[in-house]
């Protein structure tokens, strides 16, 4: 039986469910889907709209990021990699205008400058100030006015190691995202690393857990390594949605169905994690389609009977957008995210 969603107390007739939303992901996924759950934060205009609000909303975040700018700060200071959590801490700002771009502006040139974005310069200089990177990701989002809290998925510094189908093994995510084997097993090294206490305290009292969009072994199973996490989001009372990619990923998906993704998520985490998929059900045009099969991938492969096997209930709705790349309409994703917490209806495909 499905969780039911917590309703306000005060609640008039007037005022929708109050939602406390956990959104887990990594790279440029989570902040695209963080970017759209902000604009139902609570605010005086939407407390008496009827319609689900979000009264709490969490972005928990992988860590594991060992390139580009984010991997010299890394190796230099001996700090968590701050990229993937700046682009959640801007998704979430309040003012996307200046102060976002100033944390996204990068450097094109400078001795040792070259390729920092200001925002991760930002976040290594007040972990330097502060000695705890999450208080410095607390302070950035306090100052950027972000409606939602950013919890890196551990504090302890981890890398990566991917054990291939062959046998071999490939240590740190640069390295296993420019292999060519295809991935049989992560794990983290050191194994044995934590979560935040907050982490764990937003899982147990979610309404809505989300995992995903993003690269489902460098961004989405890192954060189920974590010890305790999918634990707690297998105890908690709240209803869980994975959030499909729309292509395969070289050297991480390629070949992967949407079931497929479901089945490395849960085996990863040791328990069965969804009671939802949404999925995109828009195919891409065909100047897409040419660009992506340049890299050998394609769109991914949506498999209902599978799914549906697989104890998830498929959410099929439009939410393939196309620009330079393809990415998820996050408009549309948050939208059907509070139609479903809305609904909470029976367990059957849903399409929107």
């Amino acid at each position: 039986m499905l969780p039911k969603v917590r309703t306000n107390s005060s609640d008039t007739g007037k005022a929708g469910p109050e939602l406390r939303v956990v959104a887990i992901g990594g790279g440029t996924g989570l902040s695209t889907l963080l970017k759209g759950l902000k604009r139902y934060v609570m605010t005086p205009a939407l407390a008496t709209s009827g319609q689900p609000t979000i009264r709490e909303l969490f972005g928990v975040v992988t860590v594991s990021d060992d390139g580009g700018s984010s991997g010299r700060l890394r190796k230099e200071f001996n700090m968590l990699p701050p990229g993937d959590v700046r682009n959640c801490i801007v998704a979430l700002s309040e003012d996307e205008a200046l102060l976002s771009r100033l944390f996204q502006h990068r450097f094109q040139k400078g001795s040792g400058l070259e390729g920092h974005s200001f925002g991760n310069l930002f976040l290594a200089a007040l972990t330097s100030i502060t000695g705890d990177f999450a208080e410095a990701v607390r302070l950035s989002s306090e100052i950027l006015l972000t409606r939602g809290h950013i919890y890196p998925a551990t504090m302890s510094i981890v890398e990566l190691e991917a054990l291939l189908e062959d046998g071999t093994r490939v240590r740190g995510e640069t390295r296993i995202t420019a292999s060519k084997g295809k991935i049989r097993e992560l794990f983290l090294v050191p194994p044995d690393v934590g979560p935040l206490p907050q982490t764990l305290e937003a899982i147990a009292s979610a309404d809505l857990i989300t995992i995903g969009p993003g690269s489902l072994f460098t961004s989405l199973i890192p954060n189920l390594l974590v010890r305790g996490i999918p634990e707690a989001i297998k105890d908690s009372p709240g209803i869980k949605v994975f959030v499909c990619n729309l292509m395969t990923q070289v050297n991480e998906s390629l070949s992967l169905t949407a079931a497929d993704h479901i089945r490395a998520l849960n085996g990863h985490a040791g328990v069965q994690l969804f009671d939802y998929a949404l999925i995109n059900r828009k195919t891409a045009s065909a100047e897409m389609k040419a660009k992506y099969a340049l890299e050998g991938a394609s769109q991914i492969v949506v498999d209902l009977e599978a799914i549906e096997a697989l104890g998830v209930c498929p959410v099929l709705g439009d939410y393939l957008e196309e620009g330079e790349v393809a990415r998820h309409a996050t408009d549309r994703v948050a939208h059907d995210l509070m139609a479903l917490m809305a609904q909470a209806p029976d367990r059957q495909t849903i399409r929107s």
